[in-house]
């Protein structure tokens, strides 16, 4: 009995991982692969995304709950959060960055899983500094363009990045070049002439660049996940709405609550998560 309201536990876990990964995939400034790291789950995806047919019989059916919750959370809630965000865009960003920070003591822990060598501290700072360079860089030239076939390959390119290198939103690659509204929309509303070509970049992207980065976390491990801290912590500062809180006292009260319930929610999660038996894949 005890062993089957674990199970249905770890299902009810892992369906609501995937639509968090799902959500946080649509979100400016939020990626999929850092959330698949947060939960436990970025080897195991990688493993099946650089190896899928070896891979197959193993892994498919014990991540098969977080891929069916990741579809729905991001087809199915694209359209609500794009509402949300158009509607109350500094409380939604401020919501997540709270999810996020909440998230980084459990980032910490897993990457200390195999030891904490002082050059992944290195590593850690070197990933922050590069990548806000990069961040700031496309917000200083932001440059719009047409969408097209070769785009939306591009976004299917960005699209597969965030899940394979995390922290790397493809929001934030997309949003200075004025695709990522067209590309979502499309996605949501399942339009072929976005869904092919984002569908053949994202395959061309995990074919190329998923087994280079799977060896990489198998002989370097602590240096990669401390480079993903680094790489989250400088795109969380990047959304974060600096000028909303000094807008107004009402706003910053409002940004201030929604950063405090992300927090707590993520603290939440991450509890709820280690209160269910791990689950080998």
């Amino acid at each position: 009995m005890k062993a089957n309201r674990s199970g249905v536990l770890r299902l009810i876990l892992q369906v609501l991982q995937g639509i968090l990964i799902g959500v946080g995939a649509v979100l400016p400034g939020i990626s999929g692969g850092v959330l698949c790291v947060v939960f436990g789950i970025y080897k195991p995806v990688m493993e099946l995304l650089s190896n899928p047919f070896r891979r197959f019989r193993t892994h498919v059916p014990k991540l098969l709950p977080v891929i069916i919750g990741a579809a729905a959370g991001f087809l199915g809630v694209a359209k609500l959060l794009a509402f949300l965000l158009e509607k109350y865009p500094d409380p939604s960003v401020c919501l997540f960055v709270g999810l996020i920070a909440g998230m980084l003591p459990s980032l910490f822990r897993e990457a200390g899983e195999k030891g904490r060598p002082k050059g992944s501290w290195v590593s850690l700072a070197l990933a922050f500094a590069l990548i806000l360079a990069l961040l700031i860089s496309l917000n200083l030239f932001s440059v719009t363009i047409t969408p097209s076939f070769p785009w939306y390959l591009f976004c299917g390119f960005c699209l597969a990045l965030s899940v394979i290198a995390p922290g790397m939103s493809f929001s934030t690659l997309l949003m200075p070049l004025g695709l990522y509204t067209p590309f979502v929309d499309g996605l949501g509303s399942l339009k072929p002439e976005v869904l092919a070509p984002a569908a053949i970049g994202a395959v061309v992207t995990v074919v190329c660049l998923a087994k280079a980065v799977n060896a990489l976390f198998d002989r370097f491990y602590a240096y990669m996940f401390h480079a993903i801290i680094g790489i989250v912590i400088a795109a969380t500062v990047m959304i974060i709405p600096f000028g909303s809180f000094a807008a107004s006292a009402g706003s910053a009260a409002a940004n201030l609550v929604c950063l405090v319930a992300g927090f707590a929610a993520a603290l939440a999660l991450d509890k709820f998560n280690q209160s269910v038996p791990k689950q080998d894949v």
